[in-house]
């Protein structure tokens, strides 16, 4: 099973997510973590990894071996043993390892597909913040589900109604987690049309855990399992892996048929009508008027 974390506007925390998901994901499968990240790896900075292997040693193995074992050479463990295809932190190498891995769905991307359909196997790619011309786009397209973050303020949900249904183009099962303090998830699903899976919770400890930061918890004591985050995770991964999938050595392109059309988010609770321009935009509502959910939290 190949799975996308990614968001469509800033940095929500799809990394630590990704991490998370794979850390908690049910047995008896096995769970690879693979940063495809445009903008730069973190994993090897938060845990000091090595430079290689990783994502640019195995973009270039790639090139020569398709093997479905070929990823698991080119990982590197994190303290409680999760593996990793960690990304260099460097932006420029990020994406030319993804360009050299991901353009040609015999070559590269094939690695990842085959890997991801073997059983009891599923790789966890964390894609950042994508937009249409990003590299990581090919492995999205690919993915047998998508995970979209997105924080829950008016102004970070006012451009999902025109992205939703691209998203829906990527892949047949996209899943939407809420991240910080903002609207409810019942408010966001009346607005949008598309119920939330839930709410990413706010546990500073839990993600100091799974960032390698300094912490009271420990990865292989009470950290992933028994935090709340973890808890969190554990729950999604659980759903997650209930989504059929029919394996395919490459990914086959998708037909950009029509979208059931998403209703466009005009009316806000506490923005004013008149702040609503014509392309859909709004202003953010001041802390008097913003609608928080008071059981939401800050992002980990």
């Amino acid at each position: 099973m190949l799975i996308s974390v990614l968001s469509l506007k800033g940095s929500p925390g799809t990394t630590t997510l990704a991490v998370a998901l794979a850390a908690r994901w049910p047995a008896p499968a096995r769970a690879l973590v693979v940063e495809a990240d445009p903008s730069g790896g973190d994993l090897g900075l938060r845990f000091s990894l090595s430079s290689t292997p990783g994502l640019g040693s195995l973009a270039a193995a790639a090139r020569r071996d398709s093997d479905a074992d070929l990823v698991w050479r080119h990982t590197q463990q994190l303290p409680g043993g999760l593996p990793v295809i960690a990304a260099p932190p460097d932006a420029d190498q990020a994406r030319a390892a993804l360009a050299a891995l991901a353009p040609d769905p015999t070559s590269g991307l094939g690695v990842l597909r085959a890997a991801a359909n073997r059983p009891d196997t599923v790789v966890i790619a964390d894609c950042g913040r994508v937009d249409p011309g990003s590299p990581a786009l090919s492995i999205v397209r690919a993915s047998d589900v998508v995970v979209l973050l997105s924080r829950a303020h008016a102004d970070d949900l006012a451009h999902l109604p025109r992205r939703l249904p691209t998203i829906g183009r990527w892949s047949p099962n996209p899943v939407l987690l809420l991240v910080g303090e903002g609207y409810s998830t019942a408010e966001v699903a009346r607005e949008l049309g598309v119920p939330p899976l839930g709410r990413v919770p706010d546990d500073p400890n839990g993600a100091a855990v799974l960032c390698g930061r300094p912490n009271k918890l420990r990865w292989g004591r009470s950290g992933p399992a028994h935090s709340t985050l973890g808890r969190f995770a554990h729950r999604v991964a659980s759903e997650l892996a209930t989504h059929e999938r029919t394996p395919t050595t490459q990914p086959e392109p998708r037909p950009a048929a029509p979208v059931a059309p998403v209703s466009v988010l005009r009316s806000v609770p506490g923005v004013p009508p008149d702040a609503v321009s014509s392309n859909g935009g709004r202003v953010v509502p001041s802390p008097a008027t913003d609608h928080r959910d008071k059981q939401g939290g800050q992002a980990s």
